[in-house]
């Protein structure tokens, strides 16, 4: 297999001087901001990835086979894994569960990758001239559909036929991508709601090094290694947007923080309806999986260690929003840097 981790035709030509000085580089804008921009950019022509070439889908070692127990859920990280309930089932029960709910946590990014490819799409397709951001959020454009096709290709060759998102999720989708034209710094808090709890949750899986199938460590390992300059512009983004905008929208984006990263936490971690009643799961385990025990509310709160770093950066954080956080049970120490592992309840 292909590492995923090393891109397959690296591009040595250097990136074109930009010519044209649009007016919001000459007033306002930060020189760093700017900076992180063309690297950024940079880094996706010279740091990129295509799943049909760096994954080796055909390989021997990558075949998904019945009865593999490299598919039950880690114990360690998934909240279904640690239950139990789950852990007195029998092998072959929990390879069932584990496949369907892995299948269905890639499809259910895949429809957020959807939503955001088509928000990027709308935001850029209003920056002016020279606007740095074009460049960017194109590029990040062309690779969230190679993780589209990347999720389902895997989820197609799991066999499991999963729904993804929640109905609601779903029907609300096609409404969502008008925000990064009417409220952009909005939708990107989105974006960083749908992208945090994945990102954490893979990382996660990454570093105790679950006994992972290689496809799906495959997958976990070329989303990961994208996806950090994804959620490191978004960070960027409202770092240099918030500072500008009045002090009433300020607040409002204050309380609308913490509320974002919790609805769509729930969009993206916790499975569908469908998924307890195929599987027979007594709703005190879901429960207690999502998020009552305190194994589980450990869990949620150490997913959004960066989002609370980035509201002090940014700030979002004041008595009201703190009272919210904690009422949302997202509250705790903010990350000292990006990606901080965090170990213990925080």
């Amino acid at each position: 297999m292909t590492s995923a981790l090393t891109p397959t035709s690296p591009d040595t030509r250097k990136p074109a001087p930009a010519r044209y000085v649009p007016e919001h580089d000459k007033t306002g804008t930060d020189h760093d901001y700017v900076q992180v921009l063309d690297d950024l950019s940079a880094a996706s022509v010279h740091r990129n990835f295509d799943p049909y070439i760096d994954i080796d889908w055909d390989a021997p070692d990558m075949a998904i086979i019945d009865n593999d127990p490299r598919w039950i859920l880690s114990p360690e990280v998934d909240p279904i894994g640690r239950h139990p309930w789950y852990q007195q089932l029998p092998q072959e029960k929990q390879i069932e569960i584990g496949m369907w709910r892995q299948a269905n946590v890639a499809k259910v990014g895949l429809q957020f990758e959807s939503i955001l490819i088509r928000g990027l799409m709308q935001y850029s397709f209003k920056l002016p001239n020279g606007a740095r951001e074009f460049r960017y959020t194109t590029h990040e454009c062309k690779e969230e559909c190679n993780h589209t096709l990347m999720f389902q290709e895997f989820v197609n060759r799991t066999g499991m036929d999963v729904p993804g998102a929640k109905v609601g999720f779903r029907l609300i989708s096609p409404f969502v991508p008008l925000l990064s034209t009417v409220f952009p710094t909005l939708f990107f808090l989105g974006v960083l709601g749908g992208e945090e709890p994945i990102d954490h949750i893979q990382k996660d899986f990454l570093r105790t090094r679950a006994n992972l199938h290689p496809t799906m460590a495959a997958v976990m390992q070329l989303h990961v290694a994208e996806e950090a300059r994804h959620i490191s512009f978004a960070h960027h983004l409202i770092r240099e947007q918030v500072p500008q905008r009045g002090r009433f929208q300020r607040f409002m984006m204050s309380l609308m923080l913490p509320i974002i990263m919790r609805v769509l936490c729930n969009a993206i971690i916790v499975p569908p309806r469908s998924f307890a009643k195929r599987f027979d799961i007594p709703g005190e385990v879901m429960k207690d999986s999502f998020w009552r025990s305190p194994e589980s509310k450990r869990f949620l709160r150490n997913t959004f260690g960066d989002v609370r770093m980035l509201g002090e950066q940014s700030g979002l954080m004041n008595p009201v929003a703190r009272m919210l956080w904690r009422a949302l049970g997202i509250s705790g120490r903010p990350s000292r840097f990006r990606s901080e592992p965090i170990y213990t309840s925080a």
